[in-house]
């Protein structure tokens, strides 16, 4: 398979996949969401911008449950976020493959929260339909070749793509991705982030965190950005010009 170089980005036609509404979190006395709004459709890509500290991170965390948001509306699909775990699936700046498994094994336990128990206990439990599954969403990013090799022998962003191909075969309807390039070199850079927009324009509703503005005016539908917990902008990419973005990171808009 060859990855797209840069998709065609789209408005979004689909329905609200993701709604957030009055998102509050506070760490000791500091206040590092500040009632955030922000709706994310099928079919999108976007991509949150903002210093250090700004609740990029903190936002995603709180969306997959990862942090307990103080006060907030999160729904995913029409329903509470908590209603269905398994619709909101995460890709992380830290890769988090077993190594020692193979590629297969790996995209498989996406779908281990539909599975009975006893089906997730060992690899060798998992049912033929769901290695089918996961060796369709393998071939979705380029790595079908690949099924029967150790996870840790593939390089940085490969293992990157069977982390996106593992969020597929958990059958999820978003896609939060925390930095999900910083660890990589630009050509993988460029071949993940082309992955993900490419996933969303077939469906999927994708919200990343990047540090590298340029790759996220190229490759996103919509940019948010976020300064001391409060949205400044959410516009469509072609509405953002650089200075926007420069006052997020230099404090001029605070």
């Amino acid at each position: 398979m060859t990855l797209m170089a840069t998709p065609e980005i789209r408005t979004p036609v689909g329905a609200v996949a993701l709604r957030i509404r009055g998102l509050r979190k506070t760490f000791g006395t500091k206040q590092v969401l500040k009632g955030v709004d922000l709706d994310l459709h099928a079919g999108e890509f976007v991509t949150l911008l903002g210093a250090n500290g700004s609740g990029k991170s903190t936002a995603l965390k709180s969306i997959v449950g990862l942090q307990t948001a103080d006060e907030g509306l999160i729904e995913v699909d029409g329903a509470p976020a908590t209603a269905d775990p398994t619709k909101t699936a995460m890709v992380f700046q830290q890769i988090h493959l077993v190594k020692r498994r193979s590629v297969l094994d790996n995209v498989c336990a996406g779908a281990l929260g539909r599975l009975p128990m006893w089906q997730s206990l060992h690899p060798w439990l998992f049912p033929a339909a769901l290695r089918q599954e996961a060796m369709h969403c393998l071939d979705r990013v380029g790595l079908a070749d690949r099924a029967s090799e150790p996870a840790g022998k593939l390089s940085g962003g490969q293992q990157q793509r069977v982390a996106i191909a593992r969020a597929l075969c958990q059958r999820a309807k978003v896609v939060l991705a925390d930095e999900p390039v910083s660890a990589l070199d630009p050509n993988a850079s460029e071949q993940v982030l082309a992955l993900l927009a490419e996933l969303a324009t077939e469906g999927l509703g994708v919200l990343a965190v990047l540090h590298q503005p340029e790759l996220a005016m190229k490759y996103s539908s919509r940019l948010i950005g976020l300064n001391k917990g409060v949205v400044e902008f959410d516009l469509p990419t072609p509405e953002v010009d650089m200075s926007m973005v420069d006052a997020l990171y230099s404090g001029d808009q605070k």
